[in-house]
């Protein structure tokens, strides 16, 4: 066999392998237009190589980021050094439609590209190759994982019956306030409030009226509070707010805002029309507290007194001085 024939060989090989395998191959040159359109390409795009070849990659898709691009291809020219985009820096650069069965979920395909330097035979660069790969189902694999270990979180962190922060994951949401109090020194407030006479609708109503009265207190909560504020079941009837940036001032209006609003509304159940209060404490988180719990302390002592002068009503705390160093 003569070397022209090997060479032949080689080069049909080369090209058999350049049309069949599972990635897609784009040669171009430095004006941007396609010299290579393998299999692949044609596939997902529906242009034949003789309809591509010659032509500019932009004009034929002007959905393509051009900016983008240019930029990556150019580095890789004037750098000669390889280039990488994956899905999660950018979903696809080429919007092909996704057909694949098990991740139909996915309207375009997701796609890493890599960007490789070509030489001519005197060295210099002159082409540069894309290399799409279809990576679809690990992208989608991923995103399904990490929407499952959020919902995952999500569920560990709240009650139950009120979609509010559960007590445990609300006592973590109070060490990182007061620890962010210490390094900041902005004004934060607790606010702790119950039902008032809760057993009472328990044993008038029962216990699934009083899970209902649990729910409409959550509710309203959440329609008054801030996105910024944090708020929790913190167990029974009892409820728990951190109001971030508000004097203990400000929080009155906030337990006023509140109280009246409970006051004024009516929870529905069965036949009964029920009507409820709450009593309420707040306290501002300041230097002399050791710790969070302490915080939590100041804020449940407030709201005893308002449940022993009458209920119904808002107590602030004392505020008290921080300790001195002798």
């Amino acid at each position: 066999m003569s070397r022209i024939q090997v060479d032949l060989n080689d080069f049909h090989w080369m090209i058999e392998m350049i049309q069949t395998i599972d990635v897609g191959l784009v040669v171009l040159d430095q004006k941007y237009n396609i010299q290579t359109w393998n299999t692949f390409m044609e596939a997902h795009s529906g242009l034949r190589p003789d309809q591509t070849q010659g032509k500019n990659i932009f004009s034929l898709f002007p959905d393509l980021p051009e900016t983008w691009l240019r930029n990556k291809v150019d580095a890789v020219f004037m750098l000669n050094n390889r280039a990488f985009t994956t899905w999660e820096q950018r979903p696809h650069v080429f919007k092909f439609r996704n057909y694949r069965p098990i991740t139909g979920m996915a309207d375009y395909m997701y796609q890493n590209i890599t960007i490789i330097p070509l030489k001519s035979l005197n060295g210099e660069i002159t082409h540069v190759s894309l290399i799409i790969y279809d990576v679809t189902d690990v992208a989608i694999n991923k995103m399904q994982l990490e929407k499952a270990n959020t919902e995952l979180s999500q569920v560990s962190r709240t009650d139950g019956l009120t979609q509010l922060n559960n007590r445990r994951y609300w006592e973590e949401r109070a060490q990182e306030e007061y620890n962010r109090n210490i390094r900041t020194k902005q004004p934060c407030s607790m606010v702790m409030f119950d039902i008032d006479h809760f057993k009472r609708i328990n044993d008038n109503y029962g216990h699934l009226a009083g899970d209902q009265v649990i729910r409409q207190t959550a509710k309203l909560l959440k329609e008054t509070m801030r996105n910024t504020d944090i708020a929790g079941r913190y167990g029974g009837e009892e409820f728990v707010v951190i109001l971030i940036d508000t004097t203990q001032e400000n929080a009155m209006t906030f337990c006023e805002r509140i109280r009246r609003m409970i006051e004024q509304s009516v929870v529905k159940w069965e036949n009964e029309t029920i009507q409820y209060t709450i009593s309420l404490g707040v306290s501002e988180l300041n230097a002399s507290f050791a710790n969070h719990q302490q915080w939590l302390e100041h804020a449940d002592n407030a709201l005893y007194h308002s449940k022993e002068n009458g209920r119904n009503q808002t107590t602030m705390a004392k505020k008290t001085e921080p300790s001195k160093e002798n």
